[in-house]
C-alpha cells in the first residue's frame, strides 16, 4: 500500500510540477510578448519619426525648388525687359527721348500717388503696400541703370 500511496504522491507531485512548469511557461510567454510589443512600439515610433523627417525634407526641397523657379523667372523677366529696351533700335530722336521719359514720369507719378495715399489714408497696411510698390518699381526701373564698374586699372 505504501507503494501505491507513494506512487500517487509521485503522480500528484509530477502533475503539480507539470502545471507549475506550464504556468511558468505561460507567464514567461506573457512577458516575452509584452517585451516584443514594446520593441515593436519603439520601432514603429522610430519609423514614424523617420517618415516625418522625410516629409519635412521633401517639403523643404519642394519649397527650395519653388524659390529657385521664382528667382529664375524673376531674372528671366529682367532679362526680357532689358532685351526689349535694347531692341528699340534707331528711331526719331523725339521718339527715343519720349520713350526714355516714360520710366521717370511713371516713377514721379507713382511717388505722387504714394504721397497722396500717405496723406489721406489712415490705414497702415495700405500705406505700407503703397510704399513697398513704389520702392520696388523704382528699384526695378532704375536698378539696371547704374554705371557698370570699369576694368581694374
Amino acid at each position: 500500500m505504501a507503494d501505491l500511496f507513494g506512487l500517487g504522491l509521485d503522480a500528484a507531485a509530477g502533475g503539480l510540477f507539470g502545471i507549475a512548469g506550464t504556468a511558468l511557461g505561460r507567464i514567461a510567454a506573457f512577458f516575452e510578448r509584452r517585451q516584443s510589443f514594446d520593441q515593436e512600439t519603439k520601432r514603429w515610433t522610430h519609423e514614424l519619426a523617420l517618415h516625418e523627417l522625410q516629409m519635412k525634407s521633401r517639403l523643404q526641397e519642394t519649397e527650395m525648388e519653388l524659390a529657385i523657379t521664382a528667382q529664375r523667372g524673376s531674372w528671366q523677366g529682367l532679362e526680357a525687359s532689358i532685351k526689349a529696351d535694347a531692341a528699340l533700335g534707331k528711331g526719331s530722336q523725339w521718339v527715343i527721348n519720349t520713350l526714355r521719359l516714360v520710366r521717370p514720369s511713371l516713377t514721379l507719378l507713382l511717388w505722387l500717388i504714394t504721397a497722396y495715399i500717405f496723406a489721406v489714408t489712415q490705414q497702415d497696411a495700405i500705406i505700407e503696400a503703397a510704399v513697398f510698390a513704389a520702392t520696388a518699381a523704382t528699384l526695378w526701373w532704375f536698378g539696371d541703370r547704374a554705371p557698370k564698374p570699369s576694368a581694374f586699372r
